[in-house]
């Protein structure tokens, strides 16, 4: 058995969406060995920083939050689909791997070789989404702080979370090849919230 943390490392130098500065995180250190006799911090981080889950609030008004999401469903067997050398994802290019109805896929592209993910990084566009939907899929991870970018009212994001599926981005697949494994996604149970940072680890037997 081989376990694979395909988890972004939380830090104040890490890669952020679109490199915003407001999004880095902030650790700061509260109490100290030296003077409390303890050491306590603190985190300032948006909840879509690193790796994370999109909870259907995210994008819907009324959407659920990401308490409500069913545990089980991110303890499941996924599928690698290896997308590197794409600019987008595109219904044409999902079409010739063999994704099994009600899968959970995640995209390998591109952005799983760089640390910078500015404006060009590599997403999911609508028709791959909609494809996807229609298979029924359980959910679509990506090696990308946003699955989708440049798209007017976020078809992406809409159609894949309204089909049911889960979404999760940022994930770090370089050194994973195309292929079936075992996932443990499991976010932050934060009440009422649109998102959460996960720790995501891949099995493979």
């Amino acid at each position: 058995m081989i376990i694979y943390d395909v988890s972004m490392a939380i830090h104040k130098n890490m890669a952020v969406y679109k490199n915003i500065e407001s999004k880095r995180p902030s650790l700061n250190r509260v109490k100290s060995y030296d003077k409390d006799g303890v050491n306590e911090s603190e985190i300032i981080m948006n909840l879509h920083t690193g790796t994370h889950i999109d909870a259907p609030l995210h994008v819907f008004k009324d959407g659920d939050s990401i308490e409500k999401i069913n545990i089980e469903r991110l303890i499941t067997k996924c599928r690698v689909l290896d997308m590197t050398g794409l600019k987008m994802i595109t219904e044409d290019d999902l079409k010739i791997k063999d994704i099994k109805n009600e899968s959970f896929v995640l995209l390998k592209t591109d952005n799983s070789y760089t640390e910078d993910f500015g404006s060009d990084f590599v997403f999911l566009e609508k028709s791959g989404a909609k494809y996807l939907a229609g298979l029924n899929v359980k959910g679509v991870g990506i090696d990308a702080l946003g699955i989708e970018r440049g798209q007017v009212g976020h078809p992406t994001h809409n159609t894949i979370i309204n089909s049911g599926a889960i979404i999760i981005e940022g994930l770090r697949l370089k050194e994973i090849e195309e292929g079936d494994y075992m996932m443990y996604a499991l976010p932050i149970n934060i009440i009422n919230a649109d998102g959460a940072p996960a720790r995501v680890i891949l099995i493979k037997e």
